[in-house]
């Protein structure tokens, strides 16, 4: 069989990287991929948003799965221009896409069929947000209605840096039309977890557990990025909050979205807080999360393109997906002053020397010379599997040391944190 994957990120060289475990598998392409995607795939010089590009992509060289991982295709609606053309796709249409590409409508949804998530209001005027604000108090949570590439979200502290966040996305024009429309929320507290599910429409098959860090630097501080690490299982989601976040939460959703005409298919991704009052919603995503994907799916015993198409075609739940009982921890490598302006272009050195980790590429581009340089802000997630969860950590940063480049960033306390 033959699979295109859409993007090229740590999250899709990690789908190619499983997919091409499939007996079933035998060529890849990846679009637009990165310099280590080169190596288990070729790579399309196609932009993951090009609809018309991948279609017609797809047309000519007759791929017998598309797998559209990304937000900005997804909510472009690609596979909805797949499926036109007969060509079978895996992601959800851009109806049901709109549960990640607009805040405001998770938000109503969630409150339409009474699911736990924080309180909220939305506005596109800022003097009405300000005014929300300075009744409401400080802290609390300020988001761009659309994707922002992670980096839409301010957790403001004090009500000067909420006022601040509100003139930025709606007057500044700092995330463009994402942010036109800001979701202003209730601060939350709570250990976070992040939960990703296979969804067919109507059943749904949870992948374990997983936690990611957002903040650029260490103790959580400095500016939101789309992940500077993540590890699997989370120290605190058990199978009694399991159970009830299937019960309220998960299991509502799909139904919800079944119900609204939007049915889902694909992976959805639910950003729980598991706060003193129970399990609450802080975000919903349309697609495998980044950096989580790179720890969870290291942990599948499955057959990733067996389940893809059960979920395509319905039968989700006649699928047995078997996960390893162990532990895994992805720590960024990033470019010095990522989240905000960084340099491409720097040689990274060492991979080779890499023994126990995988070594997922991001932003990183091959020269003509063969060597591999930086190309975006997260270049690298360098992931280790263990069976305690301290001993992936560890495996992971003594193989992170091994990894050189100029400016290289990293949190140095990713899945250590207790709470």
């Amino acid at each position: 069989m033959k699979v295109l994957v859409i993007g090229g990120g740590g999250r899709e060289h990690a789908v190619c990287m499983t997919l091409a475990k499939s007996p079933k598998v035998d060529k890849i392409w990846c679009a637009p991929g990165n310099g280590g995607i080169a190596d288990i795939a070729e790579c399309v010089n196609i932009k993951a948003t090009d609809i018309d590009g991948v279609v017609a992509f797809s047309k000519e060289n007759k791929p017998d799965l598309v797998v559209v991982t990304p937000d900005d295709p997804l909510a472009l609606g690609m596979v909805d221009a797949l499926e036109a053309e007969g060509i079978r796709a895996f992601g959800p249409r851009k109806n049901a896409a709109i549960i990640e590409g607009s805040k405001s409508f998770a938000k109503d949804l969630m409150h339409k069929y009474n699911i736990p998530t924080a309180g909220y209001a939305v506005f596109e005027n800022s003097d009405e947000a300000i005014a929300y604000i300075k009744e409401n108090g400080a802290p609390i949570v300020i988001k761009a209605d659309g994707l922002a590439l992670g980096k839409g979200v301010t957790v403001a502290m004090t009500e000067d840096e909420a006022i601040a966040a509100v003139h930025d996305a709606i007057d500044g024009g700092r995330f463009g039309g994402a942010g036109a429309r800001v979701v202003i929320e209730e601060f939350l507290t709570g250990p976070e977890v992040s939960v990703l599910a296979f969804v067919d429409g109507e059943h749904l098959s949870t992948m374990p557990s997983a936690q990611d860090h957002k903040r650029a630097y260490d103790n959580d501080e400095g500016p939101n990025t789309g992940g500077m690490g993540a590890f699997s299982p989370s120290r605190f989601y058990t199978d009694d909050i399991a159970q009830t976040c299937m019960d309220t939460i998960f299991k509502p959703t799909v139904a919800a979205m079944k119900a609204e005409g939007r049915p889902f298919s694909g992976v959805l991704y639910f950003g729980l807080m598991l706060t003193p009052k129970g399990p609450k919603v802080i975000e919903y995503n349309a697609r495998f999360g980044d950096p989580e994907t790179q720890a969870v799916l290291c942990r599948l015993e499955s057959d990733l393109f067996d389940i893809m198409n059960a979920v395509i075609d319905g039968k989700l739940d006649e699928m047995d997906i078997k996960w390893a009982d162990n532990a895994a921890c992805c720590v960024v490598m990033a470019s010095g002053g990522y989240p905000l302006a960084y340099e491409k272009g720097k040689e990274i050195t060492g991979m080779d020397n890499v023994t126990e980790s995988i070594v997922f590429h991001a932003g990183t581009a091959r020269t003509d010379d063969g060597k591999i340089v930086t190309s975006g802000g997260r270049v690298l997630g360098v992931t280790a599997t263990a069976a305690t969860l301290d001993e992936a950590i560890r495996k992971a940063y003594a193989d992170v040391e091994k990894i050189h480049f100029e400016k290289a960033h990293i949190r140095h306390d990713i899945g250590i944190k207790k709470g």
